[in-house]
């Protein structure tokens, strides 16, 4: 039980890598808050699956790009387990297009989520994550593939792993920051509008000639939100089966 008694915030958590991320945790002893933006029926039932293996874990919907919700979400959490212990910013939205062809909406949702979100995330943890935590956020391999119509999104969790860096410096209080980056993962966000051609592709780029499974990923969340990883901050830690 590497986690126990500790409590968890899981960003975007109610499907996809984050929900294996709260269920790997929650196996391991921790205490999760499912946070969603509106997806309350996934939620609750990432809850319920957390609880039925004996688990301790809630709902709270929160918005990240919002600081007013961000802060809500920090103290609801506190008001229900006493503390927070680790950060996991999974919460992300993609959006693929090639740049000339992209919105000024399609920019300011990503950068809205992907990186005013980590923002206030973390604002709000440097005043409210317990001494000696643990922060992860979640990047991507794509900042380092420059695939077409992967610009903004890239262009975000570049923004991500770059506030990572700084903020590990800054935070102090025996706290730990690093970023998580995955490679392509077989999620319903990351396959969505591929076609079977693409998929294949990507398959062969790595060494195992498959996609990531959430659980793949959910594995070195683990280790990164346990003590075991203390000495490792300020580092993007690539998940992607030797894609690079």
């Amino acid at each position: 039980m590497k986690l126990e008694n500790k409590v968890v915030i899981v960003t975007g958590a109610s499907r996809g890598i984050g929900q294996e991320i709260a269920f790997l945790l929650a196996e391991n002893g921790a205490k999760i808050v499912v946070n969603h933006s509106n997806s309350i029926k996934d939620a609750d039932a990432t809850v319920a699956k957390i609880k039925s293996n004996g688990g301790n874990a809630i709902a709270i919907k929160a918005d990240v790009s919002d600081r007013i919700q961000v802060t809500q979400l920090f103290d609801q959490t506190i008001e229900v387990f006493g503390k927070v212990d680790v950060l996991v910013n999974n919460a992300g939205v993609m959006i693929n297009k090639k740049l000339k062809d992209a919105t000024e909406e399609d920019f300011n949702k990503q950068f809205d989520v992907n990186v005013k979100g980590v923002f206030n995330m973390l604002q709000g943890a440097d005043s409210k994550l317990s001494d000696n935590g643990n922060i992860i956020n979640i990047s991507s391999t794509t900042v380092k593939l420059m695939f077409p119509t992967y610009a903004l999104y890239s262009a975000s969790k570049a923004a991500v792993e770059q506030m990572t860096r700084v903020f590990s410096k800054e935070i102090g209080r025996g706290i730990s920051v690093n970023a998580l980056a995955p490679g392509p993962t077989e999620t319903e966000l990351f396959l969505n509008g591929k076609s079977e051609e693409f998929i294949d592709k990507l398959k062969s780029m790595n060494a195992f000639d498959r996609l990531a499974q959430p659980i793949d990923i959910a594995r070195v969340a683990l280790f990164l939100a346990s003590d075991e990883s203390k000495w490792i901050s300020g580092q993007v830690i690539a998940a992607n089966g030797a894609l690079i």
